[in-house]
């Protein structure tokens, strides 16, 4: 399990992890765990476009990624957000079977996109993760402030000068990014389930949002290396354990707030936070 042949998974795995972790707690913080879902479960359809033409998948991923985050801004300035999310959702999903109708023997590669192939991450999938996850994990800590403010008190924030659509914009573009480089090592699936399980179940433990992104963070850690381990021991697929991991943590989260609230109702307030 930790032979030469595995280090890059866990490498890689630790990486996905902590991106998840950190951009999850936003996600859910600021209502956006359908995007979440979207643009990597979208973004297929730029892999398989760029399969098509005899390109990177990695590329493909990249523009559809971003194309979706962009299509979902634009959208929601004539739409509620969850109804421009799910049409960029199924336009993106719409190209994507199309593409993939054109193409042959395209079935193996679209599994791996969905569900990844952690136990075969190559050394040169490592570092394209490590560099889009520092700069992910970047952009998330200079825009912290700002980002927290307009996801916890937006009405207040947009009355001081912090533009709620642009932060949209760049928290989204943010998601892109992280996800694009990470969906053909965990799958589009999987990287869901790593960004909104550890985040939810973060939320329910705190109500400071340091505290609450550190233990999104530590709490994905955990789902990844326990699903690895479990993964590799039982021969089942690893998506199954980091959803069901992830699962069970959040139920643990929700049961501790539910006590936490009956013994100090007055100071306890897991959904809320201050800026």
């Amino acid at each position: 399990m930790f032979g030469p042949l595995m280090i890059n998974t866990w490498i890689a795995a630790t990486a996905v992890a902590v991106i998840a972790g950190v951009t999850g707690f936003f996600a859910v913080l600021r209502g956006s765990t359908f995007a979440a879902h979207a643009i990597p479960n979208g973004a297929f359809a730029g892999a398989a476009g760029a399969s098509l033409l005899g390109l990177n998948p990695f590329a493909g991923l990249a523009v559809f990624s971003l194309a979706g985050a962009l299509g979902i801004a634009g959208l929601s300035r004539r739409a509620r957000n969850d109804v421009a999310t799910a049409l960029t959702f199924v336009l993106m999903l719409g190209i994507g079977a199309l593409f993939v109708s054109w193409s042959s023997g395209y079935a193996q590669e679209a599994y791996s996109l969905l569900f990844g192939e952690v136990f075969g991450v190559s050394a040169d999938q490592v570092l394209p993760i490590l560099i889009l996850g520092a700069v992910s994990v970047a952009a998330i800590v200079i825009m912290f402030r700002p980002l927290m403010f307009s996801s916890a008190l937006p009405e207040v924030a947009e009355a001081r000068g912090v533009r709620a659509r642009r932060m949209e914009l760049a928290f989204l573009l943010v998601m892109a990014l992280a996800t694009s480089m990470t969906v053909p090592v965990v799958g589009a699936l999987l990287m869901f389930s790593l960004m909104i399980g550890p985040a939810a179940a973060a939320r329910s433990l705190t109500a400071r949002p340091a505290l609450a992104m550190a233990l999104s963070v530590a709490i994905a850690l955990v789902t990844v290396w326990a699903g690895i381990a479990i993964s590799y021991q039982s021969d089942w697929p690893l998506g199954f354990f980091v959803g069901v991991i992830g699962a069970g943590f959040f139920l643990l989260g929700r049961a501790y707030a539910a006590v936490a609230s009956r013994k100090t109702p007055s100071r306890w307030s897991p959904g809320r936070y201050d800026t």
